[in-house]
């Protein structure tokens, strides 16, 4: 692939699906996560991915998704609180 782009952000992992003609939006973010997970594995799998960048790519989507279930748990908890006062 050229240019060995930096996997860092989730940015990242959507510009690289973009160039494949991949483009998630489900309107949820943990769900846009798990599909960009599946069709990447998807796109590698095809043979269009150099392995190096596909696990760069698969960390980062690995942390944003248990970022976003964390935020959810937090959210989950402090709703709970509110309901028992």
């Amino acid at each position: 692939m050229p240019g060995d782009h930096p996997m860092r952000t989730l940015y990242d992992v959507q510009q690289l699906l973009e160039r494949f003609g991949i483009l998630v939006h489900l309107g949820k973010r943990l769900w846009d996560i798990e599909l960009m997970t599946i069709e990447l594995e998807h796109v590698y799998t095809a043979g269009l991915l150099d392995a190096k960048i596909y696990v760069k790519a698969r960390a980062v989507l690995h942390r944003e998704r248990e970022y976003e279930l964390r935020m959810q748990q937090k959210n989950h908890e402090s709703s709970g609180k509110q309901h028992d006062r």
